[in-house]
């Protein structure tokens, strides 16, 4: 267990957190959500030790061992991958190494040999003698191959290293488990992964993530930062998230009696109960959301922003767009190869990759931003697009501009309270509307390309990784925009519930080609066919190379 007792954490002025006093049991999994800015990282610190708090305390049962998530990248690279995520268990390492060194004493003494004894029985009593064979079993489901598994982690790429990094987290069975982010740079197929392990996980997990499928699969709870206060809530984030929008609803509808707003809630949370006794990890979160309290459930007080694209300037025709992509070659090898499709209208596209190189390059194509290609495509003439790109560091380089003016730059026949409304949809209200693009943070430079977006009035949209340093409720908001529009659609997200949500069209990008499947995006992850087609893509190059 972890128990929080009156923690505060203050920064001159600016209160973080004011008494606290939450506890965490053991067998749950709690995803701690909040907007940008709310202290969710900044908790986790302080539950390690690496910030302390300005008040209070923090209590953990005797002989628990913490794991944490490393973000610091360079911390072991002159240590080997494999030794790296044995050091996750630090005493079991240090008995290790400690035993190691005794055997490698040239006077070797009877004294040594009773250590030696020692540390050997110690050794086998945390399971020492299959440390090296979990390390290495860990890696290989982290998508960390053999091969890679006895060098030095300097020699790794920074994608590869988050991967060694989250091994040593997981290494070892930790009682308390923090995780910070731990989707940053996984494919799907190791995110799922992830999901069934920590699902299953029966200690204390604390996860702070974006990602909503990965905390829908994993989260009996959701601890919700807000106002300094944090408060645990039964469920997953989709239960937190629903049902706090049902409760601001009926606390808005005030000729509704208070005994059908209790059957109303009763329903709803039977309905999730229903749900949740069909997943794997079913049992715990049936328990939880059993055991609700209604008079603990309270509507959220976060604010969404409106992204709304259904301003569609003119209807869009018949033929939207023909691609028609020979190749593209990046230093000798195919980065698009027989790239060739036709977009019907009303599609919503997903364009998945396993090399985001690959993806960012055909909308800069489609946009009109790289011509060094071999082959054409061709829009329909009635067709207006408007294109988010995955980097937005060029339409921010003037460092003076507010951001009235800002969005200015990209629209006609708009006035000042026309601008104001549209950064308002944003979150943008009153004198933010004043800011200077260079104070601008990740997630408010994203947001005013969307409001960029919404101007267009497109009828075709093109999004690479829209949800780029989001939080969760412009991501939720970014979701919800994309499912009500009525055009045609053509994205790229690691966001699995933004992908399956909208998406009735897959489009696979290989080096061999493409794979194109007019489903859903979760069946397209799980058909064992798409192997067998990529196989065949790669043998006919390969046939075709040899010629």
């Amino acid at each position: 267990m972890i128990s929080v007792s009156n923690l505060s954490l203050r920064y001159s002025k600016r209160i973080l957190f004011e008494d606290v006093n939450i506890k965490f049991t053991e067998g749950n999994c709690y995803g701690i959500i909040g907007a940008n800015g709310a202290g969710k990282s900044t908790f986790l610190k302080i539950l390690s030790g690496e910030i302390d708090p300005t008040t209070g305390s923090v209590e953990m049962g005797k002989d628990q061992r913490m794991s944490v998530l490393k973000q610091n990248h360079y911390e072991f690279d002159e240590h080997a991958v494999l030794e790296t995520v044995i050091m996750g268990n630090r005493k079991l390492y240090d008995i290790m190494k400690a035993k190691d060194a005794i055997y490698m004493k040239a006077d070797f003494s009877d004294e040594d040999g009773l250590k030696a004894g020692e540390l050997e029985a110690l050794f086998a009593e945390m399971d020492g003698w299959n440390a090296e064979s979990d390390a290495a079993t860990l890696l290989s489901n982290l998508g960390i191959t053999e091969d890679l598994h006895y060098r030095q982690l300097k020699e790794l790429q920074a994608k590869e290293k988050v991967r060694v990094l989250l091994a040593q987290a997981l290494f070892g069975h930790p009682d308390i488990l923090l995780l910070d982010e731990p989707t940053n740079d996984l494919d799907f197929a190791t995110i799922a992964w992830l999901e069934d392990f920590l699902a299953d996980y029966d200690k204390i997990v604390l996860v702070v993530s974006h990602d909503r499928h990965f905390l829908d699969a994993v989260c009996t709870h959701v601890a919700d930062i807000d106002f300094g206060k944090i408060t645990i809530f039964s469920g997953n984030y989709s239960f937190w998230y629903e049902s706090s929008q049902l409760l601001l609803k009926q606390r808005s509808d005030q000729n509704k009696k208070a005994e059908e707003k209790i059957a109303e809630l009763k329903a709803f949370i039977a309905r999730f109960s229903a749900n949740a006794s069909k997943s794997k990890q079913a049992t715990s979160r049936k328990k939880a959301l059993d055991k609700i309290n209604l008079n603990d459930m309270r509507p959220s007080n976060r604010r969404y922003p409106g992204i709304i694209f259904n301003n569609q300037g003119r209807e869009a025709g018949d033929q939207i767009l023909d691609v028609n992509i020979e190749s593209k070659m990046l230093n000798g090898e195919y980065l698009l190869k027989d790239v060739k499709f036709e977009v019907r209208k009303g599609q919503k596209i997903v364009i998945y990759s396993q090399n985001s190189l690959a993806t960012s390059t055909l909308y800069k194509i489609l946009a009109g931003e790289d011509t060094d290609y071999n082959g054409s495509y061709k829009w329909g003439v009635t067709i207006t697009s408007a294109y988010l790109p995955s980097d937005n560091g060029e339409f921010f380089k003037d460092k003076n501009m507010n951001l009235v003016d800002w969005l200015r730059q990209y629209t006609t026949n708009m006035d000042e309270t026309d601008l104001r409304g549209f950064l308002g949809r944003m979150l943008f209200s009153g004198e933010e509307t004043q800011k200077n693009c260079s104070v601008l943070s990740g997630g408010e430079k994203m947001r005013c390309m969307l409001s960029r977006m919404m101007t267009a009035n497109a009828n075709v949209i093109m999004l690479d990784e829209p949800t780029n340093h989001l939080d969760l409720e412009s991501i939720t908001a970014l979701n919800n925009g994309l499912n009500d529009y009525r055009g045609t659609i053509l994205f790229t997200t690691r966001d699995h519930t933004l992908a399956e949500s909208v998406a009735n069209r897959v489009i696979e990008l290989t080096p061999y080609g493409i794979i194109d499947r007019e489903t859903n995006f979760d069946d397209y992850l799980s058909d064992p066919r798409i192997a067998e087609l990529k196989a065949d893509l790669m043998a006919g190059m390969m046939k075709a190379t040899s010629k």
